[in-house]
């Protein structure tokens, strides 16, 4: 890459970044903005829910007062002060508490001291309290009417105190409060999860279902908000000098205001409660705002990232369908220059085709006449031992008719003329086999197989003093095979195992057949001398033979091995734990053997 191209590319990458990070900017504060609007409009909505709920709790209660301040009981009780008349008065206090359902009910003296209240039999009890300092009973005093929440300094709870003036002809004599708890509308809120809140002129919070606002400033307090607070006793136990304030700005309260608290986790917004003055405050979590304006701003910065990536692949694209153009060029002017010497290569190659059609025959016929030597060597082996046999038969046969045993003598002759045919058949199975076509198949009984062998073999056997032991279990299994190959296979095996045996002071051979699984396996096993262990990966090769020369062709076990493989078996050889070795012969069995212990139908 040149330098020039670096430098393209590497301006190209860092204005893509720049846009990217603008477009994602934009799109982010624009996706704020719009979240912020959408949740001030929900807020307001809400504010005007919550203030019509707050405003019905305390008014449902607002009567109580003044209906108290007629009674003649409680006039009774603030006059005369008797014992009886107190008694009435918080009898009858106590009943219209349980009737209306408010917190609690009392009576007090101008000089602020409670005379009877609707809680006198409780632990609790107003009774001889003194709440002159309340400035719900100095405005009731002063105007007629009074209001205030605070925290009861006797119970602890907090409540809203609503008061009234008890006047007879002389003037005011009392003042009757009822106090409304407004722990039900906390209740709503906190399972509603809403996040509402109602301070009050100094700006605390003492409304509110989140509990981590309660009793808490929107903004610090200054000394004098303190110390009215403390002089009332508004919030009595509860220290606001240690408490942080959650707007943190000390600035005047405007209706309908949007601001976020301190850790920007709230989107705020309010209205004012009158006639207390109070403002009520709902929010909205910022966290849904802020993670749409962070998908937002990640979508255009991906779109952004992604229009540019389709810009530089066209622009690349481009490039190289010019470079391939002018390489098509290039390649056909290439291509011209190549044709006048194709020209000239044709030719020489349709000579050096002719050259290869003549020695491709020469390799045909030289592979016939391989053919051919394999085969004559197949016929040499396998012909002379039936030959053997036969010559073996008609020595019988004379030495017979020279005693004038004519009965034995046409035996021996029939036999020899079996052996005749069996030749006959065998080398025309040999000549198949040596074109590589396979014998045709039937359903072969392995027993018959193994005693025609072992007839064949017996003489020789006899004349070396060798004893062929057959044993039993091969009448019932079955092989799809040739019959006079599979006999074939197993003389192979006994000769070769007759010759492994001439030298052992007690020779003996075992032959037999089992059923094992699928499979048909014939053993032929010697106790000779075995096969050495340096010979034993060459003993199936063609020509390969232990034996002297002039013995054997080494073309047996090969031949074997061949002819069970047309069969879709297999031939093994392996040694005896006490010697000698063991030839196996496994072929498929067919559905008509039977397995060992089966009885026949």
């Amino acid at each position: 890459m040149s330098v020039r191209a670096f430098r393209y590319k590497a301006a190209f990458f860092a204005l893509v970044l720049i846009v990217t990070a603008l477009a994602a900017f934009a799109s982010w504060y624009a996706a704020m903005e719009a979240g912020r609007r959408r949740a001030i409009i929900t807020l307001d909505g809400s504010l005007q829910i919550l203030s019509r709920s707050v405003e019905s709790e305390i008014e449902r209660f607002r009567y109580l007062p003044a209906v108290l301040a007629h009674d003649k009981r409680i006039r009774s009780a603030l006059i005369a002060g008797t014992p009886e008349s107190i008694g009435a008065a918080n009898d009858y206090l106590l009943a219209v508490r349980d009737d209306s359902r408010v917190d609690s009910l009392y009576i007090m003296k101008t000089d602020g001291l409670t005379v009877a209240a609707s809680n006198f039999a409780e632990p609790t009890s107003f009774v001889g309290e003194n709440y002159r300092f309340r400035p719900y009973f100095q405005d009731a005093l002063r105007t007629g009417t009074g209001r205030y929440y605070a925290v009861g300094v006797t119970t602890g709870l907090p409540g809203y105190f609503l008061a009234s003036a008890i006047r007879d002809e002389s003037g005011i004599i009392g003042v009757a409060v009822a106090k409304v708890d407004m722990h039900t509308v906390e209740e709503a809120w906190q399972e509603a999860g809403t996040l509402a809140a109602i301070a009050d002129n100094d700006g605390v919070i003492f409304l509110t279902g989140h509990k981590q606002w309660k009793y808490r400033p929107l903004h610090p307090l200054d000394d004098a908000a303190l110390q009215r607070v403390a002089e009332t006793r508004k919030y009595d136990g509860v220290t606001l000098e240690a408490t942080s304030p959650i707007l943190g700005q000390n600035e005047p309260e405007t209706d309908g205001t949007a601001r976020a608290d301190l850790n920007h986790r709230h989107l705020f917004r309010s209205i004012r409660v009158e006639p207390d003055g109070w403002q009520l405050w709902t929010a909205a979590s910022m966290a849904p705002i802020r993670a749409n304006a962070n998908l937002v701003a990640s979508l255009v910065a991906l779109a952004c990232l992604l229009l540019s990536g389709t810009i530089l692949y066209l622009r690349q694209r481009r490039q190289l369908l010019r470079a391939k153009l002018d390489a098509n060029a290039r390649l056909e002017q290439r291509v011209a220059e190549r044709t006048a010497e194709l020209n000239r290569e044709i030719e020489e190659r349709k000579r050096a085709e002719a050259e290869l059609r003549d020695t491709h025959a020469t390799l045909v016929q030289t592979a016939k006449l391989a053919a051919l030597g394999r085969m004559s060597a197949a016929i040499a082996h396998e012909v002379s031992q039936p030959l053997a046999a036969m010559e073996n038969t008609l020595a019988s046969t004379a030495l017979l008719a020279e005693r004038g045993e004519s009965g034995r003598v046409i035996e021996k002759v029939g036999a020899a003329r079996e052996l005749v045919r069996r030749l006959r058949r065998t080398v025309k199975h040999l000549k198949s086999f040596a074109r590589n076509e396979p014998g045709q198949r039937e359903i072969v009984d392995v027993g018959r197989s193994i005693a025609a062998a072992v007839d064949l073999a017996l003489h020789r056997a006899n004349a070396s003093g060798v004893r062929i032991k057959v044993e039993p279990g091969a009448r019932t299994l079955k092989v799809a095979a040739n019959a006079i190959r599979l006999e074939q296979v197993i003389l192979n095996l006994l000769i070769n195992a007759l010759d492994a045996v001439a030298e052992c002071s007690a020779p003996e051979i075992r032959v037999g057949a089992h059923r094992s699984g699928p499979m048909v396996k014939i053993e032929v096993v010697d106790n000779g001398a075995g096969i050495p262990e340096n010979l034993k990966e060459r003993i199936a090769e063609p020509f390969f033979t232990t034996k002297e020369t002039g013995e054997g062709l080494g073309l047996g076990l090969s031949i074997s091995r061949a002819i069970i493989a047309e069969f879709g078996g297999s031939l093994s050889f392996a040694a005896c734990e006490g010697g000698g070795s063991i030839f196996t012969v496994s072929l498929p069995a067919t559905a008509h053997t039977r397995m060992a212990g089966e009885v026949a139908a």
